[in-house]
């Protein structure tokens, strides 16, 4: 089954959208949403860390701009995840064992944030050390690195089960962790094949980055300023769990 161009371009503006408005990118979508376009196999994680980098870009500067990025709790988790990321897409792994982990800890996550909905005060919020912070860090980049998306799938959830924040601080710190890690592997995508995919590969999806433009731009202001923050933790939940029986059956 394939989808044609406009209408791919239609259903990635809409997924940008959704994802965007709980902090995240939709890389594991795309890469989803590619896979059954045909798309050729070296150009998925292209392309899908492309226009995860193109949401997350800016819902980051919305949630900057509205002093939502709690940056002294984030920066460990920055920067241990970006070397992590880069060590994560150099590794062998078995892809079948691998999609069994994955989605069994995402489904597991998912209603670990609904069971945890009914305590949401900012008061109790835990505020965990540096080394826990760069040890989360480097497991969800490197995690991010092995499946190439930018990881905000992982942190989230786990971040909402610590109480590390409110869900619109989690959501804004996905978003930034993200962009970071994104960048990273796109930046190595380009390295290994050394920009010769461009203009062959990534320029005829154009419409792609520019439907994640529109839906990400709509999708970041409803976080920003509309979404309350439970429909925001149950979105997050509720995409989790998605994600999880996706990868877990449809892999």
């Amino acid at each position: 089954m394939t989808i044609g161009g406009l209408s791919l371009a239609v259903i990635f503006g809409i997924t940008a959208l959704l994802y965007a408005s709980i902090g995240f990118g939709g890389g594991s979508t795309y890469i989803a949403l590619l896979a059954i376009s045909e798309t050729p196999y070296e150009a998925i994680p292209i392309i899908a860390l492309l226009c995860n980098i193109i949401v997350v870009t800016g819902s980051s500067l919305r949630f900057c701009l509205h002093k939502i990025i709690p940056w002294q709790r984030i920066y460990p988790i920055l920067i241990f995840s970006v070397p992590a990321a880069w060590l994560g897409g150099i590794t062998p792994i078995s892809r079948d064992i691998f999609i069994i982990i994955l989605g069994g800890l995402l489904i597991i996550s998912s209603f670990l944030i609904l069971w945890r909905q009914k305590d949401n005060s900012l008061s109790r919020v835990n505020v965990i050390g540096r080394s826990i912070s760069a040890l989360v860090g480097f497991i969800i980049g490197y995690l991010a690195g092995l499946v190439g998306i930018g990881g905000g799938i992982f942190l989230a959830p786990l971040l909402l089960v610590l109480r590390w924040g409110s869900a619109r601080e989690i959501a804004a710190s996905a978003s930034i962790f993200i962009l970071v890690n994104s960048v990273a592997g796109f930046s190595g995508q380009l390295v290994k094949y050394q920009g010769e995919l461009w203009n062959d590969i990534i320029a005829p999806y154009y419409l792609l980055c520019i439907a994640v433009l529109i839906g990400g731009q709509i999708g970041s202001l409803l976080a920003v300023k509309i979404l309350p923050e439970k429909i925001i933790k149950i979105l997050t939940s509720l995409l989790t769990l998605y994600v999880g029986i996706r990868i877990l059956f449809y892999s």
